[in-house]
C-alpha cells in the first residue's frame, strides 16, 4: 500500500464531497458456495454532511461520542432498491455515515438496523476500503471513484471465516 500524504479525514471528506448527487447502482449479489445470483438496481441520493450538521450530531449521540470531538464530516444516503428482473421494490431507506480518525460511524449496518462502526483506509485518494464486524460477520468493502461519473464497489461478506456472499456494483451518476 502506498503512503498517502493527506490525512484519512481529508480523504474521506473529499470522497463524500465528490460522491454528492444522484446515482444509479446496478448490483449483482452472488451467494456462496452455490453461486446463486440476484440482480438489483438502486437509486441513490448522496448528500455531503459537514462537521456540526444536525445529522452528524444525531449520529454521534447514537454512538455515545463526546461533543468535544465532533465527527469531521459525513454523508447521508437515501436509497431505493428494486429487483432488476421484476422491477419489484425490495427496500428503501436512509443511512448516515460520519468520520472521525480512521473510524466510519454508521447509524445502521448492512444486515442490522443498529449503529455500527467500520475501520477505513485509502490505498489511493480515490479508493476507500472498509472493514465492518458485527454479529459474527465481517463485511469488507472497496469503493472506487472512477472519474466524476462512475463508482465501483465490491463487498465480501464472511461468517466464521467462510465467505457467504459477494456483491459487485457499478454506479453511474445521473
Amino acid at each position: 500500500m502506498q503512503t498517502l500524504t493527506q490525512s484519512s479525514e481529508s480523504l474521506i471528506s473529499r470522497l463524500f464531497q465528490r460522491s454528492e448527487g444522484h446515482w444509479r447502482s446496478e448490483r449483482r449479489y452472488y451467494t456462496l458456495p452455490e453461486g446463486r445470483t440476484q440482480e438489483m438496481e438502486s437509486l441513490l441520493e448522496i448528500a455531503y454532511l459537514p462537521s456540526g450538521s444536525a445529522e452528524l450530531i444525531e449520529l454521534a449521540g447514537l454512538h455515545s461520542l463526546s461533543t468535544e470531538m465532533p465527527l469531521v464530516c459525513g454523508a447521508k444516503i437515501h436509497w431505493r432498491s428494486s429487483a432488476k428482473l421484476t422491477g419489484r421494490e425490495q427496500s428503501e431507506g436512509i443511512t448516515l455515515f460520519g468520520a472521525l480518525g480512521d473510524t466510519l460511524y454508521r447509524d445502521r449496518g448492512f444486515a442490522t438496523s443498529k449503529p455500527v462502526t467500520a475501520l477505513y483506509r485509502f490505498t489511493d485518494p480515490d479508493t476507500l476500503h472498509l472493514r465492518t464486524e458485527y454479529n459474527g460477520s465481517v463485511f469488507e468493502e472497496e469503493l472506487k471513484l472512477v472519474g466524476e461519473r462512475y463508482r465501483t464497489r465490491q463487498t465480501i461478506i464472511s461468517r466464521l471465516g467462510e465467505q457467504q456472499m459477494i456483491g459487485q456494483y457499478l454506479e453511474k451518476r445521473i
